[in-house]
Protein backbone atom coordinates (compact mmCIF):
# COMPACT_ATOMS: atom_id res chain seq x y z
CA UNK A 1 0.00 0.00 0.00
CA UNK A 2 1.48 3.31 -0.92
CA UNK A 3 2.02 6.08 1.54
CA UNK A 4 -0.79 8.32 2.40
CA UNK A 5 -0.97 11.62 1.91
CA UNK A 6 -2.35 14.83 4.53
CA UNK A 7 -5.08 15.57 1.38
CA UNK A 8 -6.49 11.99 1.97
CA UNK A 9 -6.94 12.65 5.82
CA UNK A 10 -8.61 15.83 5.44
CA UNK A 11 -10.90 14.42 3.25
CA UNK A 12 -11.89 11.42 5.16
CA UNK A 13 -11.99 13.76 8.28
CA UNK A 14 -14.46 15.46 6.87
CA UNK A 15 -16.65 12.97 5.47
CA UNK A 16 -16.66 11.52 8.99
CA UNK A 17 -17.56 14.70 11.20
CA UNK A 18 -19.98 15.37 8.22
CA UNK A 19 -22.33 12.45 8.69
CA UNK A 20 -24.85 13.74 11.03
CA UNK A 21 -24.57 10.33 12.61
CA UNK A 22 -21.66 10.78 14.05
CA UNK A 23 -22.38 14.39 15.86
CA UNK A 24 -25.73 12.98 17.53
CA UNK A 25 -23.46 9.94 18.34
CA UNK A 26 -21.51 12.74 19.99
CA UNK A 27 -24.16 14.89 20.88
CA UNK A 28 -26.31 11.85 23.05
CA UNK A 29 -22.68 11.20 24.71
CA UNK A 30 -22.17 14.82 26.41
CA UNK A 31 -26.26 15.33 27.16
CA UNK A 32 -25.72 11.94 29.06
CA UNK A 33 -22.92 13.30 30.62
CA UNK A 34 -24.57 16.65 31.38
CA UNK A 35 -27.67 14.52 33.17
CA UNK A 36 -25.17 12.96 35.01
CA UNK A 37 -23.91 15.48 36.94
CA UNK A 38 -24.64 15.46 40.52
CA UNK A 39 -23.23 18.71 41.78
CA UNK A 40 -21.95 21.68 40.03
CA UNK A 41 -18.50 20.98 40.49
CA UNK A 42 -19.15 17.67 38.41
CA UNK A 43 -21.00 19.91 36.06
CA UNK A 44 -17.61 22.12 35.30
CA UNK A 45 -15.85 19.54 34.74
CA UNK A 46 -18.32 17.89 31.89
CA UNK A 47 -18.12 21.79 30.47
CA UNK A 48 -14.50 21.84 30.00
CA UNK A 49 -14.46 18.09 28.56
CA UNK A 50 -16.73 19.63 25.93
CA UNK A 51 -16.84 23.31 25.39
CA UNK A 52 -13.17 23.97 27.02
CA UNK A 53 -10.30 25.33 24.89
CA UNK A 54 -9.33 21.74 25.00
CA UNK A 55 -12.92 19.85 24.91
CA UNK A 56 -14.37 17.35 21.97
CA UNK A 57 -16.37 20.08 20.39
CA UNK A 58 -14.11 22.72 20.20
CA UNK A 59 -11.57 20.36 18.79
CA UNK A 60 -14.22 19.90 15.76
CA UNK A 61 -14.00 23.80 15.16
CA UNK A 62 -10.69 24.22 15.32
CA UNK A 63 -10.49 20.92 12.11
CA UNK A 64 -12.52 23.68 10.57
CA UNK A 65 -9.89 25.08 8.79
CA UNK A 66 -8.24 22.09 7.53
CA UNK A 67 -11.66 20.46 5.37
CA UNK A 68 -12.12 21.82 1.84
CA UNK A 69 -13.93 24.70 1.48
CA UNK A 70 -17.31 23.07 -0.32
CA UNK A 71 -17.65 21.27 3.28
CA UNK A 72 -16.75 23.79 5.54
CA UNK A 73 -20.55 25.94 5.83
CA UNK A 74 -22.34 22.69 6.14
CA UNK A 75 -19.64 21.32 9.02
CA UNK A 76 -19.59 24.37 11.01
CA UNK A 77 -22.88 24.95 10.67
CA UNK A 78 -23.50 21.00 12.27
CA UNK A 79 -20.99 21.71 14.88
CA UNK A 80 -22.28 25.30 15.95
CA UNK A 81 -25.64 23.37 16.34
CA UNK A 82 -24.56 21.18 18.60
CA UNK A 83 -22.09 23.45 20.54
CA UNK A 84 -25.35 25.98 21.30
CA UNK A 85 -27.69 22.58 22.02
CA UNK A 86 -24.63 21.23 24.60
CA UNK A 87 -24.55 25.00 26.45
CA UNK A 88 -28.36 24.88 26.54
CA UNK A 89 -28.53 21.88 28.60
CA UNK A 90 -25.19 22.84 30.35
CA UNK A 91 -27.43 26.53 31.73
CA UNK A 92 -30.59 24.25 32.41
CA UNK A 93 -28.34 21.41 34.54
CA UNK A 94 -26.63 24.17 36.17
CA UNK A 95 -29.95 26.15 37.53
CA UNK A 96 -31.50 22.87 38.38
CA UNK A 97 -28.76 21.98 40.10
CA UNK A 98 -28.54 25.16 42.13
CA UNK A 99 -32.31 24.81 42.78
CA UNK A 100 -31.34 21.65 44.51
CA UNK A 101 -28.36 22.77 46.08
CA UNK A 102 -30.36 25.72 47.97
CA UNK A 103 -33.44 23.74 48.72
CA UNK A 104 -30.88 21.19 50.13
CA UNK A 105 -29.48 24.39 52.13
CA UNK A 106 -32.81 25.59 53.37
CA UNK A 107 -33.80 22.13 54.32
CA UNK A 108 -30.35 21.63 56.78
CA UNK A 109 -29.81 25.13 58.28
CA UNK A 110 -30.91 26.60 61.00
CA UNK A 111 -30.72 30.44 62.30
CA UNK A 112 -31.16 30.63 66.55
CA UNK A 113 -32.13 34.86 66.46
CA UNK A 114 -31.61 34.63 70.10
CA UNK A 115 -27.89 34.10 69.68
CA UNK A 116 -25.89 37.30 70.41
CA UNK A 117 -24.45 39.14 67.23
CA UNK A 118 -21.13 37.62 66.35
CA UNK A 119 -18.36 39.68 66.22
CA UNK A 120 -16.76 41.02 62.96
CA UNK A 121 -16.44 43.90 60.73
CA UNK A 122 -19.97 45.59 61.23
CA UNK A 123 -19.71 45.31 65.05
CA UNK A 124 -16.55 47.64 64.59
CA UNK A 125 -19.11 50.72 63.32
CA UNK A 126 -19.86 53.35 66.38
CA UNK A 127 -22.17 56.32 65.60
CA UNK A 128 -20.70 59.18 66.37
CA UNK A 129 -21.60 60.82 70.44
CA UNK A 130 -22.68 64.20 68.71
CA UNK A 131 -25.48 61.96 66.48
CA UNK A 132 -26.13 59.81 68.69
CA UNK A 133 -26.90 63.13 71.16
CA UNK A 134 -28.97 64.34 68.21
CA UNK A 135 -31.34 62.00 68.13
CA UNK A 136 -31.95 62.15 72.02
CA UNK A 137 -32.80 65.61 71.63
CA UNK A 138 -35.14 65.34 69.03
CA UNK A 139 -37.17 62.48 70.78
CA UNK A 140 -37.46 64.44 73.37
CA UNK A 141 -38.53 67.70 72.20
CA UNK A 142 -40.56 65.25 69.79
CA UNK A 143 -42.32 64.11 72.52
CA UNK A 144 -43.42 67.01 73.90
CA UNK A 145 -45.28 68.24 70.29
CA UNK A 146 -41.96 70.08 68.75
CA UNK A 147 -41.74 69.62 65.13
CA UNK A 148 -37.98 69.69 62.98
CA UNK A 149 -36.94 72.56 61.08
CA UNK A 150 -34.13 72.81 58.94
CA UNK A 151 -32.44 75.37 56.76
CA UNK A 152 -29.46 76.20 54.90
CA UNK A 153 -25.64 76.42 56.06
CA UNK A 154 -24.80 79.24 53.58
CA UNK A 155 -27.78 82.23 55.13
CA UNK A 156 -27.86 85.91 54.13
CA UNK A 157 -27.00 88.95 56.20
CA UNK A 158 -30.05 89.63 56.25
CA UNK A 159 -31.66 86.48 58.17
CA UNK A 160 -28.71 85.58 60.32
CA UNK A 161 -28.56 88.94 61.86
CA UNK A 162 -31.10 91.81 61.06
CA UNK A 163 -34.59 90.10 61.28
CA UNK A 164 -32.98 88.95 64.91
CA UNK A 165 -32.69 92.56 65.90
CA UNK A 166 -28.77 92.39 65.79
CA UNK A 167 -27.49 95.82 65.25
CA UNK A 168 -24.78 96.67 62.82
CA UNK A 169 -22.24 97.11 65.55
CA UNK A 170 -22.51 93.97 67.12
CA UNK A 171 -19.28 92.19 67.55
CA UNK A 172 -21.04 88.94 66.06
CA UNK A 173 -21.52 90.86 62.87
CA UNK A 174 -17.89 91.78 62.41
CA UNK A 175 -15.24 89.76 60.12
CA UNK A 176 -13.61 88.43 63.22
CA UNK A 177 -16.02 86.21 64.44
CA UNK A 178 -18.42 85.53 61.44
CA UNK A 179 -17.33 83.56 58.03
CA UNK A 180 -18.49 85.82 55.26
CA UNK A 181 -18.38 85.38 51.33
CA UNK A 182 -17.40 87.84 48.84
CA UNK A 183 -20.37 90.53 48.70
CA UNK A 184 -22.69 89.45 45.28
CA UNK A 185 -23.32 92.31 42.56
CA UNK A 186 -26.67 93.66 44.12
CA UNK A 187 -24.72 94.14 47.73
CA UNK A 188 -25.93 90.91 49.32
CA UNK A 189 -23.83 89.65 52.03
CA UNK A 190 -23.52 86.02 52.32
CA UNK A 191 -22.06 84.22 55.29
CA UNK A 192 -22.33 80.62 56.77
CA UNK A 193 -24.96 80.90 59.50
CA UNK A 194 -23.30 81.27 63.08
CA UNK A 195 -26.67 79.79 64.66
CA UNK A 196 -29.46 77.87 64.02
CA UNK A 197 -32.02 80.95 64.64
CA UNK A 198 -32.28 81.89 60.88
CA UNK A 199 -34.30 78.45 60.55
CA UNK A 200 -36.76 80.00 63.60
CA UNK A 201 -37.07 83.52 61.24
CA UNK A 202 -37.79 81.34 58.02
CA UNK A 203 -40.52 79.82 60.01
CA UNK A 204 -42.51 82.35 61.40
CA UNK A 205 -42.50 83.95 57.63
CA UNK A 206 -43.63 81.21 56.26
CA UNK A 207 -46.05 79.77 58.98
CA UNK A 208 -48.65 81.00 61.43
CA UNK A 209 -48.67 80.47 64.49
CA UNK A 210 -48.83 78.55 66.55
CA UNK A 211 -45.14 77.15 66.00
CA UNK A 212 -43.58 74.92 68.31
CA UNK A 213 -40.18 73.43 66.61
CA UNK A 214 -36.65 73.10 67.31
CA UNK A 215 -33.93 73.25 64.99
CA UNK A 216 -30.74 71.36 65.22
CA UNK A 217 -28.01 71.74 62.89
CA UNK A 218 -24.18 72.97 61.99
CA UNK A 219 -23.09 76.36 63.06
CA UNK A 220 -19.64 78.19 61.81
CA UNK A 221 -17.84 80.69 64.09
CA UNK A 222 -13.75 81.61 63.59
CA UNK A 223 -13.00 80.83 66.89
CA UNK A 224 -10.89 77.55 67.75
CA UNK A 225 -10.02 75.90 71.79
CA UNK A 226 -10.15 72.95 73.79
CA UNK A 227 -14.32 74.38 74.28
CA UNK A 228 -14.79 75.70 70.69
CA UNK A 229 -14.24 75.06 67.13
CA UNK A 230 -14.77 76.70 63.84
CA UNK A 231 -17.60 74.39 63.04
CA UNK A 232 -20.26 73.13 65.66
CA UNK A 233 -23.67 71.53 66.43
CA UNK A 234 -26.43 73.77 67.70
CA UNK A 235 -30.07 72.89 68.33
CA UNK A 236 -32.73 76.01 69.02
CA UNK A 237 -36.05 75.56 69.78
CA UNK A 238 -38.66 78.11 69.05
CA UNK A 239 -42.31 78.60 70.76
CA UNK A 240 -44.92 81.01 69.77
CA UNK A 241 -48.47 81.55 69.88
CA UNK A 242 -51.05 83.78 71.68
CA UNK A 243 -50.81 82.51 75.24
CA UNK A 244 -46.57 81.55 75.83
CA UNK A 245 -45.18 82.72 78.98
CA UNK A 246 -42.23 82.77 80.87
CA UNK A 247 -43.42 79.90 83.33
CA UNK A 248 -43.98 77.29 80.03
CA UNK A 249 -40.06 78.33 79.24
CA UNK A 250 -38.73 77.29 82.48
CA UNK A 251 -41.16 74.31 82.60
CA UNK A 252 -39.95 73.05 79.24
CA UNK A 253 -36.13 73.66 79.87
CA UNK A 254 -36.29 71.44 83.52
CA UNK A 255 -38.42 69.05 81.56
CA UNK A 256 -35.78 68.31 79.03
CA UNK A 257 -33.13 68.02 81.25
CA UNK A 258 -34.52 65.74 83.15
CA UNK A 259 -34.99 63.86 80.66
CA UNK A 260 -31.43 64.12 79.18
CA UNK A 261 -29.38 63.80 81.84
CA UNK A 262 -31.89 60.93 83.02
CA UNK A 263 -32.82 62.10 86.45
CA UNK A 264 -35.54 62.36 88.57
CA UNK A 265 -34.80 65.94 89.70
CA UNK A 266 -32.59 68.49 88.72
CA UNK A 267 -31.71 71.72 90.35
CA UNK A 268 -31.36 74.95 87.74
CA UNK A 269 -30.50 78.50 88.24
CA UNK A 270 -31.90 81.16 85.49
CA UNK A 271 -29.35 84.21 85.58
CA UNK A 272 -30.40 87.45 83.73
CA UNK A 273 -28.55 87.90 80.84
CA UNK A 274 -28.82 89.91 77.08
CA UNK A 275 -29.35 88.90 73.86
CA UNK A 276 -30.44 90.85 71.28
CA UNK A 277 -32.98 88.91 69.71
CA UNK A 278 -34.88 88.04 73.44
CA UNK A 279 -36.54 90.24 76.05
CA UNK A 280 -36.03 89.40 78.94
CA UNK A 281 -32.88 86.70 78.75
CA UNK A 282 -31.70 84.36 80.45
CA UNK A 283 -28.45 81.98 80.56
CA UNK A 284 -29.60 78.52 82.33
CA UNK A 285 -27.28 76.90 84.44
CA UNK A 286 -28.14 72.92 86.13
CA UNK A 287 -26.66 71.48 89.20
CA UNK A 288 -24.04 68.88 88.27
CA UNK A 289 -25.04 66.84 90.34
CA UNK A 290 -27.21 65.45 87.21
CA UNK A 291 -24.13 64.22 85.64
CA UNK A 292 -22.33 62.89 89.38
CA UNK A 293 -20.45 65.71 90.25
CA UNK A 294 -22.67 67.77 93.01
CA UNK A 295 -21.35 70.94 93.98
CA UNK A 296 -20.85 72.72 90.78
CA UNK A 297 -23.06 75.03 88.48
CA UNK A 298 -22.88 73.98 84.91
CA UNK A 299 -24.40 76.83 81.91
CA UNK A 300 -26.10 74.80 79.48
CA UNK A 301 -27.82 77.00 77.69
CA UNK A 302 -28.83 80.75 76.39
CA UNK A 303 -33.01 81.22 76.71
CA UNK A 304 -35.47 84.32 76.54
CA UNK A 305 -38.95 85.66 75.42
CA UNK A 306 -38.92 86.30 71.68
CA UNK A 307 -38.19 90.41 71.41
CA UNK A 308 -41.07 92.05 69.91
CA UNK A 309 -38.45 93.54 67.37
CA UNK A 310 -38.02 89.92 65.49
CA UNK A 311 -41.39 88.99 65.76
CA UNK A 312 -42.10 92.37 64.43
CA UNK A 313 -39.67 91.36 61.31
CA UNK A 314 -41.25 88.35 60.72
CA UNK A 315 -44.37 90.15 59.62
CA UNK A 316 -46.63 88.85 62.74
CA UNK A 317 -48.19 91.24 65.27
CA UNK A 318 -46.06 91.71 68.72
CA UNK A 319 -49.36 92.86 70.43
CA UNK A 320 -51.40 89.52 69.36
CA UNK A 321 -48.32 86.94 69.04
CA UNK A 322 -45.37 86.22 72.31
CA UNK A 323 -43.14 83.44 72.87
CA UNK A 324 -39.90 82.00 73.83
CA UNK A 325 -36.51 80.34 72.39
CA UNK A 326 -33.84 79.13 73.72
CA UNK A 327 -30.67 77.47 72.41
CA UNK A 328 -27.75 75.66 73.23
CA UNK A 329 -24.94 73.59 71.80
CA UNK A 330 -24.74 69.84 71.04
CA UNK A 331 -21.14 69.21 71.16
CA UNK A 332 -21.12 70.71 74.84
CA UNK A 333 -24.16 68.83 76.49
CA UNK A 334 -22.24 65.57 74.75
CA UNK A 335 -19.43 66.59 77.06
CA UNK A 336 -21.29 67.07 79.67
CA UNK A 337 -23.33 63.44 79.14
CA UNK A 338 -21.00 61.13 78.14
CA UNK A 339 -17.52 62.67 79.88
CA UNK A 340 -16.01 63.42 76.96
CA UNK A 341 -13.19 65.89 77.75
CA UNK A 342 -12.08 68.21 74.83
CA UNK A 343 -13.98 69.56 72.20
CA UNK A 344 -11.36 69.04 69.46
CA UNK A 345 -11.32 65.15 69.62
CA UNK A 346 -14.93 64.70 68.25
CA UNK A 347 -13.65 65.99 64.90
CA UNK A 348 -10.26 64.30 65.06
CA UNK A 349 -11.66 61.25 62.78
CA UNK A 350 -9.43 58.89 65.53
CA UNK A 351 -11.34 55.76 65.12
CA UNK A 352 -9.77 54.74 68.41
CA UNK A 353 -11.48 57.80 70.06
CA UNK A 354 -14.92 56.33 67.97
CA UNK A 355 -14.53 53.27 69.19
CA UNK A 356 -14.45 54.12 72.82
CA UNK A 357 -17.05 56.74 72.64
CA UNK A 358 -19.44 55.30 70.05
CA UNK A 359 -22.79 53.51 69.82
CA UNK A 360 -23.21 50.72 68.58
CA UNK A 361 -26.10 51.12 65.35
CA UNK A 362 -28.82 49.66 67.40
CA UNK A 363 -28.33 51.75 70.42
CA UNK A 364 -31.58 53.84 68.98
CA UNK A 365 -32.54 56.47 71.63
CA UNK A 366 -36.10 56.17 73.37
CA UNK A 367 -38.20 57.15 76.01
CA UNK A 368 -39.50 54.25 76.57
CA UNK A 369 -36.18 52.07 76.21
CA UNK A 370 -33.84 55.01 77.80
CA UNK A 371 -31.83 57.51 75.54
CA UNK A 372 -28.70 56.25 76.41
CA UNK A 373 -27.37 52.30 76.64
Amino acid sequence: MGPRHRGDDVKSVGRAMANNNDLAVLEGALLAEIGGAGDLRALEDVRIAALGKKGRVSELMAKLGSLPADQRKAFGQSVNGLKQRVSDALESRKAELERQALSSRLATERADVTLPVRLGPLQDGRVHPVSQVWDEVAEIFGDMGFAVAEGPDIETDDLNFTKLNIPPEHPARQDHDTFYFHPKADGTRMLLRTHTSPVQIRTMMSQKPPIRIIAPGRVYRLDSDATHTPMFHQIEALVIDEETHLGHLKWCIEEFCKAFFEVDEVRMRFRASHFPFTEPSMEVDIDAAAIGKPGQWLEILGSGMVHPNVIRNCGLDPDKYQGFAFGMGLDRITMLKYGIPDLRDMFAADLRWLKHFGFLPLDVPTLAGGLSP
